[in-house]
C-alpha cells in the first residue's frame, strides 16, 4: 500500500489579543518566525468563512520542530466561547516539554497565568500541569525529571 508523505507544520489557534499571546509565547522562549494579515477570496475558500479576515503570526519552539499559527479574527467577528476543559471532545491543548517547570511557571505568572490545580509529579518521571494561558488557551509544561 503506498504511503502518502505527511509531516505536522502546526498547530492553529484562534486568540482574543495576538500581541498579548505573541508576548507570552516568546517570554517562553518561542520565536516569531512570520507576522501577516490575510484576508480575500482565497482565504474564504480555505477556511470556509465568508469575509474571513485575520491577523496571524507563526511561532517556532527553539528545537525548530514545534510551530504554533495565531489567529486574531478582524472579521468575522470573533466568537467568545467558554475555555476549554480537560474533558471536553475537540482541540484539547498545546503541551511543551521544559527544562525547569518552575522558571516556566514563573514567565507565565508575569502573563498572569497560573496553573488550574498545581504542579505533579508521575511516577518520578516528570513533573506536569495545566494552565491557562491568553484567551484562555490550555497550556501543558511538562519537565522529565533526571534519574540520578
Amino acid at each position: 500500500m503506498p504511503t502518502m508523505a505527511i509531516k505536522l507544520e502546526n498547530v492553529g489557534i484562534a486568540v482574543r489579543d495576538i500581541e498579548a499571546t505573541i508576548a507570552f509565547f516568546t517570554d517562553l522562549g518561542l520565536t516569531v518566525l512570520g507576522r501577516d494579515t490575510v484576508s480575500g477570496e482565497w482565504a474564504d475558500t480555505a477556511v470556509g468563512l465568508d469575509g474571513n479576515h485575520a491577523k496571524i503570526a507563526v511561532l517556532q519552539t527553539p528545537d525548530g520542530h514545534g510551530q504554533l499559527e495565531l489567529f486574531e479574527y478582524v472579521h468575522p467577528d470573533a466568537i467568545e466561547t467558554e475555555p476549554t476543559l480537560p474533558n471536553e471532545i475537540g482541540m484539547h491543548r498545546v503541551a511543551f516539554s521544559v527544562d525547569d517547570i518552575d522558571e516556566a511557571l514563573e514567565i507565565a505568572a508575569k502573563h498572569g497565568c497560573h496553573p488550574l490545580r498545581g504542579v505533579a509529579s508521575y511516577e518520578d518521571v516528570y513533573k506536569l500541569t495545566y494552565l491557562r494561558g491568553p484567551s484562555g488557551i490550555l497550556v501543558m509544561f511538562a519537565q522529565e525529571l533526571k534519574k540520578g
